[in-house]
């Protein structure tokens, strides 16, 4: 009969007695780490160059319109708070087609999707906080341009800073539908592929392609005097359609083309935004709940 010669060793480990943070912590830590990995911030250099050089770009406009002002002493700036969006959306649009798929593939390329959630977090307020990085970096390609001219005007020493607060404010609404929506759609598209080069090309193409085909379309209907058909285009078009919010429900001066006319145009546009976000989201949480059970 044989001996046992087994030994257990002490090496020293002991249980964890520290503070339990609990899934709200790992919410916000993950919030704060895709937030960073949009900027390429804790990541190898050359991430960083293509979100910073886009952000510089984006405010560059609105930082020469207000040296401009100053050197001149221009009564008005000729940027307007509200259209500037609209009028850099093609830097808007390679930004998000650029980071999305940082945010929304990674995970699912590299199949680490099983081991966040080992951990209790839940795939919704997962993806939530993923969601909600990508809408942040958005508004601040949005609202920090929009920032730097009314600061500006105000040292500038518009007319009627009363007038122009108020115009402010409600281009800070649209900066926020802006970046609600363009996260929503960049994450959801960047989602259905693991490939980085494929969700960058999806993404532009959902971008440009819908407002250039919008474009089109109405240029045609207006060449048959088809007005009703020209504005209603404008729904097909992520710009377009927070331009018409804008526009009918906060009061500004439009900047797309051929605006559905009255208030319902507005609520129906408002409706078709909150749609799109809905829509985004429920691809994000299907993407990576089926991917957390693979």
């Amino acid at each position: 009969m044989s001996t046992s010669t087994s030994t257990i060793h002490d090496i020293g480990y002991r249980h964890y007695d520290g503070p339990r943070l609990g899934a709200g912590y790992l919410v916000r830590s993950l919030y704060v780490h895709n937030l960073r990995a949009a900027w390429g911030l804790g990541r190898p250099a050359r991430a960083k160059i293509m979100p910073f050089l886009l952000a510089a770009a984006v405010v560059a406009p609105a930082a020469m319109d207000v040296g401009a002002a100053l050197i001149t002493k221009r009564s008005e700036l000729l940027w307007p708070y509200a259209g500037y969006a609209f009028n850099v959306q093609v830097i808007l649009a390679i930004f998000v087609a650029s980071q999305a798929p940082v945010l929304a593939s990674r995970e699912l390329r590299f199949h680490v999707v099983p081991l966040y959630f080992s951990r209790p977090i839940a795939p919704l307020p997962f993806v939530l906080a993923k969601f909600a990085a990508m809408a942040t970096a958005v508004l601040a390609m949005t609202g920090v341009p929009v920032l730097v001219l009314y600061v500006g005007g105000l040292i500038a020493k518009m007319p009627h800073p009363g007038t122009e607060l108020l115009h402010f404010l409600a281009a800070l609404v649209g900066c926020v539908l802006y970046a609600l929506v363009l996260a929503a759609i960049g994450t959801g598209v960047a989602a259905l592929t693991p490939r980085r080069g494929f969700g960058v090309t999806a993404v532009i193409a959902v971008f440009l392609l819908t407002s250039a085909i919008v474009t089109l379309v109405q240029n045609i209907a207006e060449a048959q005097t088809n007005f009703a058909a020209a504005k209603a285009m404008g729904f097909f078009a992520p710009f377009n359609l927070v331009d018409i919010v804008q526009v009918r429900l906060l009061g500004a001066e439009p900047t797309a083309s051929d605006v559905p006319s009255g208030v319902g145009g507005g609520l129906l546009a408002l409706v078709l935004c909150a749609l799109v976000v809905a829509g985004g989201l429920l691809v994000l949480h299907r993407r990576f709940r089926k991917a957390g059970l693979s």
